[in-house]
């Protein structure tokens, strides 16, 4: 039933599992030449993770990234091995772990954030208001928020260890990966950003922008981390596009616009999340999955009843 919750996993220890790394929402475990990814129910916004997890958006995150995989699998090379629990290496082959894992190659991974915006907003706005252009790239006079680009743009950013990720110009974004790679980066960022964009167009939705990070294993270029999904692209219904003001988003931005009317500093521990927010935040998850994917979040839906 949609009204009712998903289960929740917040912490990977409530099933005697400890991670080798943690993410603000992901559990990582080094299986040597592998790697085990579990999407946790955590939630995190203005750098804070919240103490209440949202129930089952684990789960949307990694059926998103594995239905793009799968979908992108004749295109590009990623790292996705299975996300089917059964054929995890113990301790990990466990139902609970179902839905919100996957099994991925370890690679070598560039510290590169590789950004596509199609169209002009957030950040991205702000950098064009400012300078005329976003990360060094001039744009027309006259531009405003939302305007949908005349093509898209790479404008990647530099991925540190910790802090906010820097957006860097093109000139910078060699020095960081060399001269050759930076080029692929870029050319690769961008026929994921079109076959997506398409895709996503024809079902009615605008993938405004998107951030993919890539890796190297055997000295083949991998896809890794996630893809095209609610905590790395921004997507808006076409039913409520109109330039000159962004749209509603299909991510946490529900959240944050919560957060905000809370009055929190941003400081001090967050406020308490209520059940609506809970609720509603994991709808716009699940509403996306359900527009891109349809027959794939039905035959889910159906396996689980």
């Amino acid at each position: 039933m949609k009204d009712t919750l998903p289960r929740v996993l917040a912490r990977s220890e409530d099933l005697g599992l400890k991670p080798d790394y943690r993410g603000k929402v992901r559990d990582l475990f080094d299986l040597g030449e592998q790697l085990l990814i579990v999407a946790t129910d955590r939630i995190s916004a203005f750098d804070h993770v919240m103490a209440e997890p949202v129930p089952g958006k684990g789960e949307m995150l990694t059926r998103i990234s594995v239905d793009w995989f799968r979908m992108l699998g004749d295109r590009v090379d990623h790292h996705l091995i299975s996300d089917d629990w059964c054929e995890f290496p113990e301790p990990f082959n466990r139902v609970e772990l179902g839905g919100r894992s996957m099994l991925v190659h370890k690679t070598n991974r560039f510290d590169l954030e590789c950004v596509v915006r199609g169209y002009l907003t957030g950040s991205g706005l702000k950098d064009y208001q400012a300078t005329g252009g976003v990360c060094g790239i001039p744009l027309p006079d006259g531009m405003q928020d939302a305007d949908r680009l005349s093509k898209p743009i790479f404008t990647p950013a530099f991925k540190a260890d910790e802090g906010h990720d820097r957006n860097v110009d093109h000139a910078e974004g060699r020095e960081i990966v060399g001269e050759e790679w930076f080029d692929t980066l870029e050319e690769t960022s961008m026929e994921i950003y079109r076959i997506g964009e398409e895709y996503a167009r024809e079902r009615g939705i605008i993938i405004a922008d998107t951030k993919f990070e890539f890796g190297v294993k055997d000295g083949k270029l991998l896809l890794i981390d996630e893809v095209l999904t609610p905590d790395s692209s921004r997507f808006w219904a076409m039913e409520d596009y109109q330039p000159g003001s962004s749209p509603p988003s299909y991510d946490k931005q529900v959240l944050r616009n919560w957060l905000e009317k809370t009055g929190w500093d941003k400081n001090s521990t967050p406020p308490a999340l209520d059940e609506e927010i809970v609720r509603e935040v994991y709808g716009r998850y699940r509403d996306i999955h359900e527009r891109l994917f349809p027959k794939e979040g039905a035959e889910r839906e159906g396996q689980s009843s």
